[in-house]
Order: structure tokens, then C-alpha cells, then sequence
């Protein structure tokens, strides 16, 4: 489980089928083999390490589902650790399965922020709802606008020079997580469970 907030950028050192190596610094502390590393979001597990950087494995699964089949050596790539029990929780629950990919269509400065728009698929599009949570290459966002197959976020200038998102560009692909609760209760609502509600989902922190 991961929070969506990057801990730090980190860049490909090379690719190889099954395999990807990135160097870091931040991450690599008190990390051990075996450890969940998000990766644009994805979570991978480490199977390698040195003093200034790390190998994760990807399956075929992950590169169609992804946009880390479009890496390349020297790419910049948002890295995030595992969420500690009991460490503090400033983004939202996010799982690292990523639930598909968007494409920018819309960067527009708005004072100190950047707006940006991304097109996507219409089967996440049901799961998107203003000023609700989706993460974005792993960060975690709040929708600002959605439409019937778009929607839009605002990016701090923190974020803009803490992640990829600074560099973003019209017609860059990014991995997509929507919120995890909109999808439970969709559960909850075609299956008709006895027993949990909209009130009891409230009632319990949901």
C-alpha cells in the first residue's frame, strides 16, 4: 500500500527484458529484498540493490497495462516506498495496480498551479468524480473537473518540482489508479450485500 506522495525521482539505468534498474538515493533506505517500490505508480518488487540504485522485476502483464513499456535509459520516473504501519497518510490509499493508462490533451497555467487535462478510458471514467482522489504516475491528485471521457487536475508547483509531473507534455501517456473506494462501492451496489451501506461505509472512515 502507498500513500501517492513521491518520495523521490529517480532515473533508468537500463532495461532488460523482465527487468528494470533506476538509481535513487532516498528510497533506498532500510529497504531490503523483496520490499514493494512504486514505480510510476506500479508496484514492483525489489530484487536488487546497491548504494545507488535498484533492479525491479515487470511482467508482460504490467508493461500492456502500464506505460513502463515506454521507458527508456535516462527516463525520469517517480519513486515512492511502501506505506509503514502507522506512518502518516498525506495522499490517499493507493495500491500500486494500476487501472490503466490516460493521454495529457491540456496543460494551462493557472497562477501558481498548472491544470492539466487527461483523456480516459471510459471504463475508469465511471470511477472518476470531482474533488475525488486518482493518482497520476503514482501521485496522488484531486480531481478539479471531469467529463464524459475527461478530466482534470491541479498541480502545485511543489509537486511540479518534486515529481515527473514537471515535465509533463500534451500527448504523454500516464498510468492511471482511480480511487479504490469508488470501486467497492460499485461492488457493494451491483451485488446488492446485506448489511453494508453508504452510512456504514461513513460510519466506519470511509
Amino acid at each position: 500500500m502507498f500513500t501517492g506522495i513521491v518520495e523521490e525521482i529517480g532515473k533508468i539505468e537500463s532495461i532488460s527484458q523482465g527487468k528494470l534498474t533506476i538509481s535513487a538515493h532516498k528510497v533506498l533506505e532500510n529497504v531490503g529484498l523483496g520490499d514493494s517500490i512504486a514505480v510510476n505508480g506500479v508496484c514492483l518488487t525489489l530484487i536488487n540493490y546497491t548504494n545507488y540504485s535498484f533492479s525491479v522485476e515487470t511482467m508482460p502483464e504490467t508493461i500492456k497495462r502500464t506505460n513502463l513499456g515506454r521507458l527508456t535509459v535516462g527516463k525520469r520516473v517517480n519513486l515512492e516506498r511502501a506505506l509503514l504501519a502507522g506512518g502518516r497518510l498525506g495522499g490517499h490509499f493507493v495500491q500500486g495496480h494500476i487501472d490503466g493508462t490516460g493521454q495529457v490533451i491540456a496543460l494551462r497555467p493557472e497562477g501558481e498551479a498548472l491544470l492539466v487535462r487527461c483523456q480516459a478510458p471510459a471504463e475508469l471514467s465511471r470511477y472518476i468524480v470531482e474533488k475525488g482522489f486518482i493518482a497520476i504516475d503514482g501521485v496522488s491528485l484531486t480531481v478539479v473537473h471531469r467529463d464524459t471521457n475527461s478530466f482534470s487536475v491541479s498541480i502545485v508547483s511543489y509537486s511540479r518540482q518534486n515529481t515527473i509531473l514537471g515535465y509533463l507534455q500534451t500527448g504523454d501517456i500516464v498510468n492511471l489508479e482511480v480511487d479504490i473506494l469508488a470501486k467497492y462501492v460499485e461492488s457493494i451496489n451491483s451485488n446488492k450485500v446485506p448489511g453494508i451501506t453508504m452510512e456504514f461505509l461513513a460510519e466506519h472512515g470511509f
